[in-house]
């Protein structure tokens, strides 16, 4: 019988904490994995994500003297396994550059981001032949997870601050999830919903990002190369929505929002080695009042079924 390519689009992951509004797609916001190749009883792997934001932009988004490219890269490690018949763990750790510029300075940081954690537990797999012996799967995962406070916050935002609170290597909170996916797939065609929510907590400084949500559609194909490989592009949409965040018990109206992306990647398997790629444009947006706006995203990764 055939494996079931789970596309696991978007786990919300908050590695690492950028700035009040956890919904730019930099840093902690930046929550979209890609999909995951299909499972085996255990895999280890490593991804690489790029991200953009232009902060502090004036009315009508226009830019002034106070305005910052930001530039977000994660490095990350990754692992997962079976767990008996219905459960898997997946646990992710991330090492960030983060560079923000403004006219000719330039500041830098590098550091290990926010651990985290997530175990899914397998509802149903139902496999049928339809539309003349045509095989039709179905697939669904519920998880809970957790984000470690394991990477770098300063506490730089003043109390009467209504600025973004996006420059920082983790979020200083110990973090909540709670997710599902479905795929349906006839034969090599696929489609597959994501969703996941995520609870912030206030760290030491009583400062809160808002809760997040994140959804995504996307749908694939899978061509055969031989037995053991395949290759799966894919296209999709994405859409994250953020709470304002609370700076001792002040409403941080700099921070929130949302976001619509399309999505494109590819996924590859040769043997057991999976090589994906994806690439996420905005659509529309409306983050921090238009003080900030997200670019495009990129992320790339390997993976080795073991």
């Amino acid at each position: 019988m055939k494996k079931i390519v789970l596309l696991c689009s978007i786990m919300v992951w908050v590695y690492n904490s950028t700035k009040a509004c956890d919904i730019c797609g930099c840093g902690v916001g930046n929550n979209y994995v890609g999909i995951l190749p299909e499972f085996s009883k255990k895999i280890i792997g490593i991804r690489y994500r790029y991200n953009s934001i232009t902060n502090n932009l004036g009315i009508n988004g226009m830019y002034n003297y106070f305005t910052t490219q930001e530039k977000y890269y994660t490095v990350e490690a990754w692992a997962a396994m079976n767990i008996a018949k219905k459960f898997r763990l997946m646990v992710s750790i991330p090492y960030n550059f983060n560079v923000k510029e403004n006219a000719s300075i330039q500041k830098k940081q590098q550091g290990v981001g926010d651990f985290s954690t997530q175990a899914f537990y397998h509802v149903f797999n139902k496999q049928k032949s339809v539309f003349q012996n045509k095989l039709l799967i179905q697939s669904l995962w519920v998880g809970v997870g957790v984000k470690l406070a394991t990477g770098r916050y300063s506490n730089e935002i003043n109390d009467a601050s209504q600025n973004t609170n996006l420059y920082q290597l983790g979020s200083g909170s110990n973090d909540f999830l709670v997710s599902a996916m479905y795929d349906i797939r006839l034969q090599d065609a696929g489609l597959n919903v994501t969703g996941l929510y995520k609870i912030n907590t206030k760290n030491k400084y009583d400062y809160t990002y808002g809760n997040k949500l994140n959804l995504n559609l996307q749908v694939y194909y899978k061509f055969k190369l031989n037995s053991t490989s395949n290759v799966a592009p894919n296209v999709g949409l994405q859409y994250e929505q953020a709470a304002k965040d609370v700076n001792k018990k002040i409403i941080n109206d700099a921070s929130g929002g949302n976001i619509a992306l399309g999505t494109l990647g590819f996924e590859t398997i040769f043997n057991k080695i999976s090589i994906g790629s994806n690439w996420q444009i905005p659509l529309q947006q409306n983050l921090a009042m238009g003080i900030a706006k997200a670019n495009q995203r990129f992320m790339v990764h390997i993976s080795f079924l073991l």
